[in-house]
């Protein structure tokens, strides 16, 4: 891969108390790249999601998104730095995370109104799009009770677009979600990929990380087993771990 990364880890580390969640990883990803992270539950992949976001404090290691240093050898910069930098990256989780007493709208042009991000005008009309890319235009004014769990799913998304985030970190949008209800979502990540979004995102869904990602990175015990393009690694992988895993979901 090129000098261009637009995220880079080198050496990450984070341990529980003495439960160590990530050994040692490191990785780079491209811009517009679409990698699907997969492995067995407990593997580390959802931490090292939420590292990158800054929702976890790692202890050692380094991360980069774009030029900017996240963390450098276990070591976080001071003041609104942090935020600034994270300010690129939008997350959408499990569980959705909306706010139950906002309508969808609202839940929408919450962040970029304290952000002060954008015009009030400018605000609703990106909400009103957004909302019409994720075939919800006519559910601005429900609140998310209201909702199933894939229009809540999203509506996360659309959410997490709100602040234009050049990288997009999906952790498991689909495993709460009925098999039916799943389609739906993953049609919206495949739009963003099409559009050339970075994406990266951690699943369950073989299908999706077979289809939809540039490349694959297997996950196991805190650290990174092998990574290839879908046909390398669902084809072909080449590390007994990985071919046991691959066993068990396909």
């Amino acid at each position: 891969m090129t000098n261009n990364a637009i995220i880079e880890v080198t050496n990450m580390r984070k341990s529980f108390g003495k439960l160590e969640v990530l050994k040692d990883v490191s990785f780079r990803i491209a811009p517009s790249e679409v990698v699907a992270v997969i492995g067995p539950s407990g593997s580390g992949k959802s931490t090292m999601l939420r590292s990158l976001a800054h929702l976890e404090e790692v202890n050692g290691g380094s991360i980069r998104i774009g030029n900017e240093e996240l963390v450098h050898n276990g070591v976080y910069p001071s003041g609104g730095k942090i935020k600034e930098i994270t300010s690129r990256m939008g997350m959408v989780f499990q569980h959705f995370n909306l706010f139950p007493h906002l309508t969808v709208r609202a839940n929408l042009e919450l962040a970029p109104k304290l952000m002060k991000k954008y015009s009030a005008e400018e605000i609703r009309s990106k909400a009103s799009s957004l909302l019409e890319k994720v075939g919800l235009q006519d559910k601005g004014d429900v609140y998310p009770s209201n909702l199933s769990g894939g229009q809540k799913q999203r509506v996360a998304i659309a959410r997490a677009l709100m602040m234009s985030p050049e990288i997009m970190l999906f952790d498991e949008p689909t495993s709460a979600l009925d098999p039916e209800l799943t389609g739906e979502v993953l049609q919206v990540m495949r739009q963003l990929a099409d559009e050339q979004m970075t994406m990266i995102v951690v699943t369950h869904e073989m299908s999706f990380a077979r289809e939809v990602a540039d490349r694959v990175m297997f996950m196991a015990d805190g650290e990174f087993i092998e990574s290839g393009t879908p046909e390398q690694l669902f084809g072909s992988p080449q590390h007994e771990r990985t071919k046991a895993f691959l066993n068990r979901v396909l």
